[in-house]
């Protein structure tokens, strides 16, 4: 299979690259016009070719377009790749506002193309391993889940895109689409209720920039959820975000590291402990295939672990949340 790379905004998109050449597919190049260092970089590590003008990348010859544009342009890739028959992967978030939203439903209603995201935390073995232990009850019934998920935000290293909401989506849109797919599917449930704000501490310089997060969720069967996420983890930090992820049950709680521990391991740690087992670290389950190769499932016509009614769902939920979301502003900014 051949396919092509039609923005790179985002080192992301390299996961899709390398698992895609890891299955022994043909990348034919990359079209990015504006963050020529990162494509560069990107180029250089998988020994492809920049190109200059983007319809190459669409001829009858590519089956499949991977994007990682700026993120309010992303919808208009899409929709170019329904009208020119090609597959796509996009990096999240997937469009910034109920507008674009409509019409990233439109086209995965019509069906003519497969939409993928990487929303990679599903294939994450810890993630999937806690989604295990839950499906077999060892837990009991779920309580409640929290998700805490601080940045590194390094702001001389950022595009002057990341600081606009109109263009990235801003904090709640960029940052949750990971959390809310994953409330979902360790849950098997859909939100009831949802209550969100959004805070502004640092650079006034960037009106709209937030750069800190809450959302208060209930879900139909009656589970809660707590998420968190912000951009202000300490330059000095051993990792770029102290992700974690809390699950509380009637029988026992579990929390993973996402990023590991400085003190115990680099590789990211699932605890559990219940009524029946003390305290101990979980053995992780390799999920049977990858986030790419589910994708090229779908596009066989096989059913996929993460589909269009998943993207969408938890796209509209960020959407909505970011919509109604309280705007908090330190006195000054």
């Amino acid at each position: 299979m051949r396919f092509s790379i039609i923005g790179c905004q985002h080192p992301h998109i390299s996961i899709f690259i390398e698992e895609m050449i890891g299955l022994g597919h043909e990348c034919v190049g990359i079209y990015e016009p504006e963050n020529v260092p990162l494509a560069q970089t990107i180029a250089e590590r998988y020994s492809l070719q920049i190109v200059q003008d983007m319809e190459p990348l669409l001829d009858e010859t590519v089956e499949v377009v991977g994007c990682a544009s700026i993120n309010n342009e992303k919808i208009n890739i899409i929709e170019k790749c329904e009208r020119y028959g090609k597959h796509i992967m996009i990096d999240k978030p997937a469009v910034v506002n109920r507008q674009d939203f409509n019409r990233l439903k439109a086209v995965a209603e019509r069906g003519n193309i497969q939409i993928g995201m990487l929303l990679t935390e599903r294939f994450r073995p810890s993630i999937y391993t806690l989604k295990k232990q839950i499906d077999e009850g060892s837990l009991g019934d779920i309580v409640s889940i929290s998700m805490r998920k601080p940045h590194q935000l390094n702001p001389s290293k950022r595009p002057s895109w990341h600081f606009s909401r109109e263009q990235s989506g801003g904090i709640i849109i960029d940052l949750f689409i990971h959390d809310i797919d994953l409330l979902r599917w360790l849950t098997g449930d859909e939100i009831n209720s949802i209550s969100s704000y959004m805070a502004k501490n640092i650079l006034p310089e960037h009106p709209s920039f937030y750069d800190a997060a809450g959302l208060q969720i209930v879900m139909n069967d009656g589970v809660t959820s707590q998420l968190y996420a912000d951009w202000h983890t300490p330059d000095k930090s051993w990792t770029w975000g102290d992700c974690r992820i809390y699950v509380v049950g009637t029988q026992g709680v579990a929390e993973i590291r996402l990023e590991g521990d400085p003190f115990i391991s680099e590789d990211d740690l699932l605890l559990q402990v219940s009524d029946k087992e003390e305290l101990s670290e979980i053995p992780k389950i390799t999920p049977p295939f990858t986030l790419t190769e589910d994708f090229l499932y779908r596009i066989r016509g096989e059913k996929g672990m993460l589909g269009h009614q998943d993207l969408l769902a938890a796209t509209e939920v960020t959407v909505y949340a970011d919509e109604q979301a309280r705007k908090i502003k330190r006195t000054g900014l």
